[in-house]
């Protein structure tokens, strides 16, 4: 009778516990800063190795509105989460105005082929070795690694250069990983300006 009411206890205690870490990663989800270069200011310019073979470069999008998703890499299964999640909503994205998700980590490009295999994945992943693209943008100031590696950061990138919106998540304290894809939309739409 008391292992049942100590287990009971336990289970009670688990559930709450749970149930605000939910409710909390909800609410890191619907928060994020705004890094520089921000809204209105030009994209800067990059020409990366893709796992698509050959390398990808900015302006090849010039004319389209393209996502950028800066993220920590091949041993963050959360942000490997979130690009399935991008792969696999692409109407979704289209129908917000998103003609190109784009992903940019600090790997090697062969290691990143194997991942984007291995996860079945569409996207183009760009490997920015030297960090320097992502020092131009700051993704690597919101991240769990230091600057060595970037965070969770998005940057929309409008047809004619201009960053639409942008949304750093990665940063403390909350450290937010992964963002449901309904969630990133809403916040994108409701944030995004012309260009």
């Amino acid at each position: 009778m008391v292992w049942a009411a100590a287990a009971a206890a336990v289970v009670a205690v688990l559930f709450v516990v749970f149930s605000r870490a939910s409710s909390s990663s909800t609410a890191a989800a619907d928060t994020y800063s705004v890094g520089q270069p921000g809204p209105g200011q030009p994209a800067p310019g990059f020409t990366l190795p893709a796992t698509t073979g050959g390398t990808v470069s900015l302006s090849q999008f010039r004319g389209r509105t393209v996502l950028l998703y800066f993220q920590e890499g091949i041993t963050c299964q959360a942000c490997w989460d979130q690009l399935v999640a991008l792969d696999h909503s692409t109407a979704a994205l289209r129908s917000a105005g998103v003609d190109q998700v784009v992903t940019i980590t600090t790997d090697p490009v062969d290691l990143l082929a194997q991942k984007v295999r291995d996860e079945k994945i569409n996207t183009p992943v760009l490997s920015d070795k030297t960090v320097g693209v992502s020092h131009v943008y700051h993704a690597n100031s919101y991240g769990m690694m230091g600057t060595s590696r970037d965070g969770h950061s998005f940057v929309l990138v409008g047809p004619t250069g201009t960053i639409r919106w942008r949304a750093d998540y990665g940063g403390a304290p909350k450290y937010t990983m992964y963002v449901a894809v309904p969630t990133l939309l809403r916040q994108l739409r409701a944030g995004e300006i012309p260009g």
